[in-house]
């Protein structure tokens, strides 16, 4: 063990130690040591005061779980975030000095922390640690050097991979790239010492010294060509490439001015705003109201999943994708040998697609057991139920499980609308029963809504989430109600899109209108491709409980009546082609809509796209408003992750309840008062909304 100085507190998030002949500058800003006022101010009292002290080297280490996570995005577009000194200061100080500095990277090294370590002479790597430049996933370009740095240390195109994919990058991958100097294990501290004591004295290299990258097999049209359009971050993806292309051609310094004049665009642009309001909605779900923070989470290395039809299959996929254990089981013996062909189908045409490899899908298929026998699942840890969304189906599926599981099992369904607690009423146990809706295909799809029952312990519910983002997932904890969050709101968007077609619309217009507002795809083509039976089974078990006196939307009927299912029977609003994924405008489906129109005694009209989008969205935003008020939604935000994560909410408008805030409450509320005096109850305006305007509020809150 080395010997060193008393520490010496330079902010509260940056300490000074002199060990020997080497000065160690360790930030201390947890949970993961991020780049705010004071550790920029610390760091550059560091550097000036190790210099002082005569000290042949300096290492700049983390404490904690990092070396360092970025920006502390909480500071932007406040005072704090333009203080002196910037982190474009600090790194040319860094650069500057006369004795090397040295980041030893440990965990993980991202963003403006990764920008710290490139303005180092030398950076080593912990062999378990990562870096990246995640920027580009908030809408922004990195803001203290890297578009110019990381290009003219790596080459072009590994630092355009980087910076616009916003991907981590593995020590060995960033080694071989360039990015670091050396690998090493253990503490920073130990390897950051040794390494410092074996530099020569003399020159250092300074990354602002090499020259400009060579363009030589970068085709910046084509990397622009290749963005796509309407995702999440285009923008900032494409500002990205304008960036790293300034790196090219512009000396160093107005490289630096360029980076910066498009982030300080960026960090004020409504996307990147909302985005940053998603980032931290995500990471706010996680913290479950009620629930102390003591409490564990249940060990869950092996999961039983019941039925292997598309989501049954698709959850099995995610599991194993992701190191956990699965049981697949199904009754059926044609049932099992369909979800294994489907997975190992799936497999195939990712690996066909580069995103995996064959050694990699022969590792993820060995840890799927197919099973015809529910015995099958008496030892696992957790169980996820994904068969057929019948109650009493479910019902007896969980009372067998009930007597055939261990002690502690977490017993889950994958429902989408069903009452866990009556679910959960089936058992003996139930507070070990919890709802989790995935999303399809469920291998892909990020969001899982976990349904918390009357009953649900709080350990269960930790476990859900534990178990959620280890799979990948982006979790959010709902209340139990008809559809819970997702669907509950979809339910009244639908109604919208549904009477529009009566009252004079067609299909096309309606979705162009929602397409054009940024919607991934529109509601009746997304009807179309869930199907348009399982919704119209849904309205028939509500049936007796509908007010008869509120007005129903008829066509949605009559569609399926006339044997319009969606894609899968190859007509329902669109008509589809096999092996074609295009939608095509249909004749016969127009005439079922102007028939009901007729049967319904209303008058077609022409419906412009703003009508058409005010009622889909304004839906939404009071029905999310009305479960709010309900306890369904912990927060707004919740609600937000819900509807940008599983039903192609436009990211870039940061989900229906932070866009109502940005329009204005007042103005929503005003707006659906009008639709109220025009087309009746539906619109009763939420409760929550109406008081929240009447105290001035401007916000859901939190």
């Amino acid at each position: 063990m080395t010997t060193h100085s008393e520490q010496v507190v330079l902010t509260e998030a940056v300490e000074l130690s002199v060990h020997g002949d080497v000065a160690v500058l360790q930030i201390s800003n947890p949970p993961v040591n991020g780049i705010g006022h004071e550790v920029r101010r610390g760091v550059a009292d560091g550097i000036a005061r190790s210099q002082a002290e005569g000290v042949r080297a300096i290492v700049i280490i983390g404490e904690g779980r990092a070396f360092c996570g970025g920006a502390d995005i909480s500071q932007f577009n406040t005072p704090a975030a333009s203080a002196q000194p910037s982190l474009r200061k600090i790194v040319e100080s860094i650069a500057a000095s006369e004795v090397p500095v040295i980041a030893a990277i440990h965990g993980f090294a991202l963003g403006g922390g990764l920008e710290l370590a490139l303005g180092c002479h030398y950076r080593i790597m912990e062999r378990d640690a990562t870096i990246g430049l995640p920027e580009v996933n908030l809408g922004l370009v990195p803001g203290g050097g890297a578009t110019q740095r990381l290009p003219r240390l790596i080459g072009l195109e590994g630092a355009l991979d980087i910076i616009q994919s916003g991907r981590r990058v593995s020590s060995r991958n960033a080694l071989e790239l360039g990015a670091v100097d050396e690998l090493f294990s253990g503490p920073a501290l130990e390897a950051g010492l040794v390494f410092a004591r074996s530099l020569h004295i003399g020159q250092h290299p300074r990354v602002a010294d090499l020259p400009n990258p060579s363009t030589h097999g970068v085709d910046f049209e084509l990397q622009r060509a290749g963005v796509r359009k309407n995702s999440r971050n285009e923008k900032a993806q494409l500002a990205v490439i304008e960036a790293v292309e300034a790196s090219t051609a512009a000396q160093f310094e107005a490289g630096l001015d360029f980076e910066r004049s498009i982030f300080d665009n960026l960090v004020d642009s409504t996307e990147s705003l909302a985005l940053r309001h998603l980032f931290a909605a995500e990471r706010a779900a996680l913290k479950v109201p009620g629930i102390d923070s003591d409490i564990a989470a249940r060990s869950c290395e092996t999961i039983a999943i019941i039925g292997a039809g598309t989501m049954g299959s698709g959850i099995a996929m995610a599991c194993a994708n992701n190191g956990i254990e699965v049981t697949l089981i199904d009754v059926s013996e044609q049932g099992l040998a369909r979800g294994r062909s489907m997975i190992e189908e799936n497999y195939s045409v990712s690996m066909s697609r580069g995103k995996i490899t064959q050694g990699e899908v022969t590792q993820r298929l060995k840890r799927i057991t197919f099973s015809s026998t529910l015995m099958d699942a008496k030892d696992v840890d957790m169980v996820i139920e994904a068969v057929f969304e019948d109650m009493k189906l479910k019902q007896q599926i969980f009372a067998e499980l009930d007597a055939v599981c261990k002690p502690g099992a977490v017993l889950a369904s994958n429902t989408s609308r069903l009452d866990i607690n009556e679910i959960a009423r089936a058992t003996e146990r139930p507070g070990d029963v919890v709802g989790l809706h995935f999303f399809s295909p469920a291998n892909v799809m990020r969001l899982l809504e976990v349904a918390r029952g009357e009953q649900t312990s709080p350990a269960v519910l930790k476990t859900a989430l534990a178990m959620a983002k280890q799979i990948g997932k982006t979790p959010v904890v709902v209340g139990v109600c008809e559809g819970f969050v997702g669907n509950r709101m979809l339910t009244p968007y639908w109604r919208e899109a549904w009477f529009l077609l009566e009252e004079g619309a067609q299909p096309a217009e309606v979705d162009a209108a929602m397409e054009g507002f940024g919607m991934a795809m529109g509601p009746l083509a997304t009807a179309d491709l869930a199907g348009l039976d399982i919704n119209w089974a849904t309205r028939k078990r509500l049936a007796p409980t509908r007010r008869k006196d509120l007005r129903y939307p008829l066509v949605a009927d009559r569609i399926c009546e006339a044997g319009r299912f969606g894609r899968k029977s190859g007509a329902g609003y669109y008509r589809y082609e096999p092996g074609n994924r295009l939608r095509f405008d249909d004749d016969s489906a127009a005439e079922v809509i102007a028939e009901t129109s007729r049967e319904l005694a209303i008058e077609r009209r022409d419906i412009t796209g703003e009508e058409i989008v005010d009622r889909c969205v304004l839906a939404l935003v009071n029905e999310g408003a009305k479960i709010l008020d309900d306890g369904i939604a912990a927060r707004a935000s919740d609600i937000d992750v819900v509807y940008v994560n599983g039903y192609g909410f436009p990211a870039s408008l940061g989900g229906p309840m932070y866009y109502a805030e940005q329009v204005g409450l007042a103005k929503i509320l005003e707006k659906i008062e009008h639709l109220h005096q025009l087309h009746g109850e539906h619109w009763q305006p939420a409760n929550l909304l109406t008081r929240l305007v009447a105290q001035g509020k401007t916000t859901f809150g939190s």
